[in-house]
Protein backbone atom coordinates (compact mmCIF):
# COMPACT_ATOMS: atom_id res chain seq x y z
CA UNK A 1 0.00 0.00 0.00
CA UNK A 2 1.28 3.27 -1.26
CA UNK A 3 2.10 5.46 2.17
CA UNK A 4 0.89 9.13 2.21
CA UNK A 5 2.90 11.59 0.75
CA UNK A 6 5.26 13.95 3.13
CA UNK A 7 5.37 17.02 0.83
CA UNK A 8 1.66 17.30 0.22
CA UNK A 9 1.18 19.91 -3.43
CA UNK A 10 1.02 23.33 -2.91
CA UNK A 11 -2.93 24.84 -2.74
CA UNK A 12 -3.81 25.91 -5.63
CA UNK A 13 -3.25 29.94 -6.57
CA UNK A 14 -6.18 31.92 -5.37
CA UNK A 15 -8.48 33.67 -8.35
CA UNK A 16 -7.67 36.81 -9.59
CA UNK A 17 -9.62 39.40 -7.69
CA UNK A 18 -12.91 40.73 -9.10
CA UNK A 19 -14.51 44.06 -8.58
CA UNK A 20 -17.64 45.48 -8.76
CA UNK A 21 -17.03 48.73 -9.75
CA UNK A 22 -13.39 50.74 -10.75
CA UNK A 23 -11.82 52.09 -8.40
CA UNK A 24 -11.75 56.25 -9.74
CA UNK A 25 -11.27 59.10 -7.81
CA UNK A 26 -13.53 61.55 -7.52
CA UNK A 27 -11.80 63.89 -9.88
CA UNK A 28 -12.03 61.74 -12.19
CA UNK A 29 -15.66 60.50 -12.07
CA UNK A 30 -16.01 64.13 -12.94
CA UNK A 31 -14.32 64.71 -15.43
CA UNK A 32 -15.59 61.43 -17.20
CA UNK A 33 -19.46 62.06 -16.49
CA UNK A 34 -18.89 65.74 -17.34
CA UNK A 35 -16.98 65.04 -21.15
CA UNK A 36 -19.52 62.31 -21.66
CA UNK A 37 -22.45 64.40 -20.84
CA UNK A 38 -20.95 66.72 -23.71
CA UNK A 39 -20.11 64.19 -26.11
CA UNK A 40 -23.97 63.01 -26.03
CA UNK A 41 -24.83 66.55 -26.51
CA UNK A 42 -22.40 67.68 -29.33
CA UNK A 43 -23.11 63.91 -31.12
CA UNK A 44 -26.97 64.91 -32.91
CA UNK A 45 -29.20 62.49 -33.65
CA UNK A 46 -29.37 62.93 -37.31
CA UNK A 47 -25.49 61.87 -37.53
CA UNK A 48 -23.92 64.97 -37.74
CA UNK A 49 -21.38 66.76 -34.96
CA UNK A 50 -22.58 70.14 -33.09
CA UNK A 51 -18.62 71.50 -33.75
CA UNK A 52 -19.08 75.01 -32.27
CA UNK A 53 -20.56 73.20 -29.00
CA UNK A 54 -17.88 70.77 -28.76
CA UNK A 55 -15.72 73.59 -28.66
CA UNK A 56 -16.52 75.10 -25.60
CA UNK A 57 -15.69 72.02 -23.67
CA UNK A 58 -12.95 70.79 -25.83
CA UNK A 59 -9.72 72.29 -23.91
CA UNK A 60 -6.89 73.14 -26.10
CA UNK A 61 -3.09 73.73 -24.94
CA UNK A 62 -1.12 75.50 -26.72
CA UNK A 63 2.60 74.59 -28.56
CA UNK A 64 5.46 75.88 -25.79
CA UNK A 65 8.30 76.07 -29.31
CA UNK A 66 10.75 78.35 -27.07
CA UNK A 67 10.59 77.19 -23.63
CA UNK A 68 10.58 74.01 -21.83
CA UNK A 69 7.14 72.65 -20.00
CA UNK A 70 8.08 69.37 -17.78
CA UNK A 71 11.35 68.95 -19.95
CA UNK A 72 9.44 68.84 -23.35
CA UNK A 73 9.35 71.44 -26.63
CA UNK A 74 6.45 71.45 -28.59
CA UNK A 75 5.03 72.87 -31.99
CA UNK A 76 3.13 72.50 -34.82
CA UNK A 77 4.14 71.47 -38.59
CA UNK A 78 1.73 71.09 -41.52
CA UNK A 79 1.93 68.37 -43.48
CA UNK A 80 -0.98 69.56 -46.42
CA UNK A 81 -2.46 72.55 -45.81
CA UNK A 82 -5.04 71.58 -48.49
CA UNK A 83 -6.56 69.30 -45.95
CA UNK A 84 -5.71 70.88 -42.52
CA UNK A 85 -3.18 67.69 -41.81
CA UNK A 86 -0.44 68.83 -39.63
CA UNK A 87 1.14 67.40 -36.56
CA UNK A 88 1.83 68.45 -33.11
CA UNK A 89 6.20 67.41 -32.36
CA UNK A 90 7.34 67.13 -28.77
CA UNK A 91 10.81 67.26 -28.21
CA UNK A 92 11.98 65.61 -25.00
CA UNK A 93 15.76 67.83 -23.24
CA UNK A 94 17.22 64.30 -23.58
CA UNK A 95 21.09 63.22 -23.50
CA UNK A 96 20.59 60.13 -25.84
CA UNK A 97 22.69 59.89 -28.50
CA UNK A 98 19.57 58.42 -30.47
CA UNK A 99 15.76 59.00 -29.75
CA UNK A 100 13.02 56.72 -31.38
CA UNK A 101 10.08 58.69 -33.52
CA UNK A 102 6.44 57.33 -32.02
CA UNK A 103 3.75 58.68 -34.08
CA UNK A 104 0.99 59.07 -32.06
CA UNK A 105 -3.20 58.89 -32.87
CA UNK A 106 -5.32 60.05 -30.26
CA UNK A 107 -8.93 59.01 -29.34
CA UNK A 108 -12.23 60.59 -29.86
CA UNK A 109 -14.07 57.73 -31.70
CA UNK A 110 -12.72 58.97 -35.14
CA UNK A 111 -15.46 62.05 -34.53
CA UNK A 112 -14.38 64.09 -31.50
CA UNK A 113 -10.95 65.65 -30.19
CA UNK A 114 -7.81 66.76 -31.59
CA UNK A 115 -4.13 66.37 -31.34
CA UNK A 116 -3.91 70.05 -28.98
CA UNK A 117 -6.73 68.90 -26.47
CA UNK A 118 -5.47 69.20 -23.40
CA UNK A 119 -5.54 65.55 -22.03
CA UNK A 120 -3.34 64.15 -25.41
CA UNK A 121 -1.01 67.02 -25.08
CA UNK A 122 -0.02 66.37 -21.12
CA UNK A 123 -0.09 62.52 -22.22
CA UNK A 124 2.31 63.44 -25.06
CA UNK A 125 4.28 65.61 -23.43
CA UNK A 126 4.76 62.52 -20.65
CA UNK A 127 5.41 59.58 -23.64
CA UNK A 128 8.30 62.04 -25.25
CA UNK A 129 9.82 62.91 -21.70
CA UNK A 130 9.66 59.37 -19.82
CA UNK A 131 10.41 57.03 -22.69
CA UNK A 132 12.35 59.13 -24.05
CA UNK A 133 11.40 59.69 -27.50
CA UNK A 134 10.13 62.46 -30.10
CA UNK A 135 6.37 62.21 -30.32
CA UNK A 136 4.74 63.41 -33.42
CA UNK A 137 0.83 63.55 -32.48
CA UNK A 138 -1.04 63.88 -35.65
CA UNK A 139 -4.22 65.71 -36.00
CA UNK A 140 -6.02 64.04 -38.80
CA UNK A 141 -9.81 64.72 -40.23
CA UNK A 142 -12.79 63.70 -38.31
CA UNK A 143 -16.26 61.87 -39.33
CA UNK A 144 -18.59 62.31 -40.47
CA UNK A 145 -17.21 65.33 -42.09
CA UNK A 146 -14.80 62.98 -43.88
CA UNK A 147 -15.31 59.20 -43.35
CA UNK A 148 -13.50 56.49 -43.70
CA UNK A 149 -10.71 55.71 -44.96
CA UNK A 150 -9.75 59.51 -44.61
CA UNK A 151 -8.20 58.94 -41.45
CA UNK A 152 -6.06 55.86 -42.42
CA UNK A 153 -5.02 58.15 -45.54
CA UNK A 154 -3.70 60.94 -43.66
CA UNK A 155 -2.01 58.40 -40.72
CA UNK A 156 -0.12 57.12 -43.86
CA UNK A 157 0.53 60.16 -45.54
CA UNK A 158 2.64 61.34 -42.26
CA UNK A 159 4.34 58.85 -42.48
CA UNK A 160 5.68 59.69 -46.31
CA UNK A 161 6.32 63.12 -45.08
CA UNK A 162 8.17 61.93 -42.86
CA UNK A 163 10.02 59.41 -44.99
CA UNK A 164 11.63 62.35 -47.19
CA UNK A 165 14.53 64.01 -46.07
CA UNK A 166 13.63 67.37 -46.63
CA UNK A 167 11.06 67.73 -45.02
CA UNK A 168 12.04 67.08 -41.52
CA UNK A 169 14.82 69.25 -42.10
CA UNK A 170 13.70 71.61 -38.83
CA UNK A 171 11.14 69.41 -37.96
CA UNK A 172 12.82 66.68 -36.16
CA UNK A 173 16.30 66.80 -33.98
CA UNK A 174 19.48 65.19 -35.60
CA UNK A 175 18.92 62.16 -32.41
CA UNK A 176 15.71 61.15 -33.86
CA UNK A 177 16.22 57.75 -35.70
CA UNK A 178 13.70 57.27 -38.45
CA UNK A 179 14.41 53.57 -38.75
CA UNK A 180 13.49 53.12 -35.04
CA UNK A 181 9.07 54.17 -35.69
CA UNK A 182 6.67 53.25 -33.52
CA UNK A 183 2.75 54.02 -34.14
CA UNK A 184 0.20 54.07 -31.26
CA UNK A 185 -3.00 55.50 -30.46
CA UNK A 186 -5.79 54.64 -27.81
CA UNK A 187 -9.12 53.93 -28.65
CA UNK A 188 -10.02 55.01 -32.17
CA UNK A 189 -6.13 56.21 -32.47
CA UNK A 190 -5.15 52.36 -31.64
CA UNK A 191 -7.65 51.34 -34.76
CA UNK A 192 -5.95 53.97 -36.57
CA UNK A 193 -2.69 53.52 -35.57
CA UNK A 194 -3.36 48.98 -36.41
CA UNK A 195 -4.25 49.71 -40.02
CA UNK A 196 -1.79 52.45 -40.55
CA UNK A 197 0.44 49.77 -40.06
CA UNK A 198 -0.84 47.31 -42.04
CA UNK A 199 -1.01 49.77 -44.63
CA UNK A 200 2.75 50.55 -44.08
CA UNK A 201 3.67 46.92 -44.68
CA UNK A 202 2.35 45.92 -48.09
CA UNK A 203 4.04 49.42 -49.21
CA UNK A 204 6.99 48.97 -47.61
CA UNK A 205 9.02 49.12 -50.66
CA UNK A 206 7.94 52.62 -50.94
CA UNK A 207 9.79 53.78 -48.03
CA UNK A 208 13.46 54.43 -48.19
CA UNK A 209 14.00 56.01 -44.15
CA UNK A 210 11.28 54.89 -42.10
CA UNK A 211 10.88 51.77 -40.38
CA UNK A 212 8.17 50.95 -38.13
CA UNK A 213 9.59 48.34 -35.51
CA UNK A 214 6.57 48.59 -32.67
CA UNK A 215 3.03 49.21 -32.54
CA UNK A 216 1.06 50.26 -29.23
CA UNK A 217 -3.09 49.82 -28.96
CA UNK A 218 -4.51 51.10 -25.67
CA UNK A 219 -7.88 49.75 -25.46
CA UNK A 220 -8.05 50.17 -29.26
CA UNK A 221 -12.19 50.85 -30.52
CA UNK A 222 -13.21 47.71 -32.31
CA UNK A 223 -16.64 46.14 -32.88
CA UNK A 224 -19.30 44.40 -34.80
CA UNK A 225 -22.36 43.13 -35.20
CA UNK A 226 -22.32 40.94 -32.25
CA UNK A 227 -22.79 42.30 -29.17
CA UNK A 228 -20.12 40.52 -26.90
CA UNK A 229 -20.76 39.53 -23.39
CA UNK A 230 -18.30 43.04 -21.70
CA UNK A 231 -20.47 44.92 -24.46
CA UNK A 232 -23.83 43.88 -22.69
CA UNK A 233 -22.77 43.72 -19.03
CA UNK A 234 -20.64 46.63 -18.79
CA UNK A 235 -23.30 49.01 -21.08
CA UNK A 236 -23.48 51.62 -20.52
CA UNK A 237 -20.00 51.70 -19.23
CA UNK A 238 -17.64 54.87 -18.52
CA UNK A 239 -17.51 57.39 -21.29
CA UNK A 240 -18.12 53.94 -23.18
CA UNK A 241 -21.83 52.97 -24.09
CA UNK A 242 -22.85 51.00 -27.04
CA UNK A 243 -25.55 53.78 -27.98
CA UNK A 244 -22.51 55.88 -28.38
CA UNK A 245 -19.66 53.18 -30.24
CA UNK A 246 -23.16 52.64 -32.51
CA UNK A 247 -23.35 56.34 -33.16
CA UNK A 248 -19.34 56.52 -34.29
CA UNK A 249 -19.23 53.63 -36.09
CA UNK A 250 -22.28 55.26 -38.31
CA UNK A 251 -20.45 58.07 -38.75
CA UNK A 252 -17.42 56.80 -39.87
CA UNK A 253 -18.06 53.22 -42.11
CA UNK A 254 -18.56 53.84 -45.58
CA UNK A 255 -22.78 54.55 -46.10
CA UNK A 256 -24.51 51.10 -46.37
CA UNK A 257 -21.90 49.21 -44.01
CA UNK A 258 -22.30 47.51 -41.18
CA UNK A 259 -20.15 46.98 -37.89
CA UNK A 260 -18.69 43.66 -39.33
CA UNK A 261 -16.80 46.10 -42.05
CA UNK A 262 -12.79 45.17 -41.57
CA UNK A 263 -12.00 49.07 -40.54
CA UNK A 264 -14.30 47.87 -37.39
CA UNK A 265 -14.21 44.29 -37.08
CA UNK A 266 -11.04 44.04 -37.57
CA UNK A 267 -10.24 39.70 -37.05
CA UNK A 268 -14.11 39.38 -37.74
CA UNK A 269 -15.55 37.89 -40.85
CA UNK A 270 -14.05 40.13 -43.50
CA UNK A 271 -10.74 40.08 -41.55
CA UNK A 272 -7.88 41.24 -43.82
CA UNK A 273 -5.26 38.71 -44.12
CA UNK A 274 -2.08 40.38 -42.53
CA UNK A 275 -0.38 36.44 -42.09
CA UNK A 276 1.95 36.89 -45.07
CA UNK A 277 3.39 40.90 -43.63
CA UNK A 278 6.56 39.20 -42.50
CA UNK A 279 7.26 43.27 -41.27
CA UNK A 280 4.26 43.72 -39.41
CA UNK A 281 5.64 45.10 -36.01
CA UNK A 282 5.99 43.77 -32.66
CA UNK A 283 2.65 44.95 -30.93
CA UNK A 284 1.42 45.36 -27.44
CA UNK A 285 -2.47 45.52 -26.49
CA UNK A 286 -3.81 46.90 -23.27
CA UNK A 287 -7.00 46.55 -21.72
CA UNK A 288 -9.03 47.56 -19.41
CA UNK A 289 -11.21 45.47 -16.91
CA UNK A 290 -14.20 47.73 -16.92
CA UNK A 291 -14.04 48.51 -20.99
CA UNK A 292 -17.03 47.17 -22.52
CA UNK A 293 -15.18 46.73 -25.48
CA UNK A 294 -12.61 44.63 -23.97
CA UNK A 295 -13.80 41.38 -25.22
CA UNK A 296 -12.92 42.81 -28.77
CA UNK A 297 -9.49 43.94 -27.87
CA UNK A 298 -8.84 40.63 -26.73
CA UNK A 299 -9.99 38.99 -29.81
CA UNK A 300 -7.50 41.34 -31.32
CA UNK A 301 -4.79 40.42 -29.90
CA UNK A 302 -5.69 36.64 -29.85
CA UNK A 303 -5.97 37.37 -33.80
CA UNK A 304 -2.68 38.70 -34.28
CA UNK A 305 -1.46 35.64 -32.47
CA UNK A 306 -3.30 33.09 -34.77
CA UNK A 307 -1.68 35.41 -37.66
CA UNK A 308 1.62 34.70 -36.50
CA UNK A 309 2.63 37.97 -34.91
CA UNK A 310 4.57 39.26 -32.05
CA UNK A 311 2.06 40.49 -29.39
CA UNK A 312 1.29 41.13 -25.98
CA UNK A 313 -1.34 41.48 -23.94
CA UNK A 314 -1.25 43.77 -20.91
CA UNK A 315 -4.33 44.02 -18.45
CA UNK A 316 -5.36 46.70 -15.81
CA UNK A 317 -8.71 44.62 -14.13
CA UNK A 318 -9.56 47.61 -12.06
CA UNK A 319 -9.83 49.99 -14.82
CA UNK A 320 -11.63 51.92 -17.47
CA UNK A 321 -11.48 53.11 -20.98
CA UNK A 322 -8.97 55.62 -21.29
CA UNK A 323 -7.99 55.63 -17.61
CA UNK A 324 -4.49 56.83 -18.81
CA UNK A 325 -5.27 59.87 -19.72
CA UNK A 326 -6.07 60.66 -15.99
CA UNK A 327 -2.44 61.05 -14.35
CA UNK A 328 -4.16 60.93 -10.11
CA UNK A 329 -4.69 57.45 -10.80
CA UNK A 330 -1.77 55.53 -10.44
CA UNK A 331 -2.29 52.98 -12.94
CA UNK A 332 -1.73 55.67 -15.22
CA UNK A 333 2.09 56.11 -14.38
CA UNK A 334 2.18 52.34 -14.75
CA UNK A 335 1.14 52.04 -18.04
CA UNK A 336 3.31 54.45 -19.11
CA UNK A 337 6.26 52.71 -17.91
CA UNK A 338 4.96 49.44 -19.89
CA UNK A 339 5.55 51.54 -23.22
CA UNK A 340 8.53 52.68 -22.28
CA UNK A 341 9.48 48.60 -21.40
CA UNK A 342 8.33 47.65 -24.82
CA UNK A 343 9.75 50.45 -26.25
CA UNK A 344 13.05 49.39 -24.81
CA UNK A 345 13.00 46.55 -26.06
CA UNK A 346 11.55 46.36 -29.53
CA UNK A 347 14.78 49.03 -29.66
CA UNK A 348 17.38 45.84 -28.65
CA UNK A 349 16.41 43.47 -30.92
Amino acid sequence: MDRPSLNPPPPPPPPPPIFKSPSLPWKTRIVVSLSSFCGDLATRPNGTVNRRLLRLFDFKSPTNPVKHIHGVLSFDVIVDSSRNLSVRVFTPSSDAASLPVLIFFHGGGFALLSNASFSYVAVCRRFARRIPAVVLSVDYRLSPEHRFPSQYDDGFDVLRFLDHENNTVGLLPPTADLSKCFLAGDSAGANLAHHVAVRFCRRRSQFQRARIIGLVTIQPFFGGEERTESEIRLDPGYIVSMARTDWLWKAFLPEGSDRDHPAANVSGPNAEEISELEEFPATVVFVGGFDPLKDWQRRYYEWLKDCGKKVDLIEFPNMIHAFYLFPEISESSVLINQVREFVSKCMVK
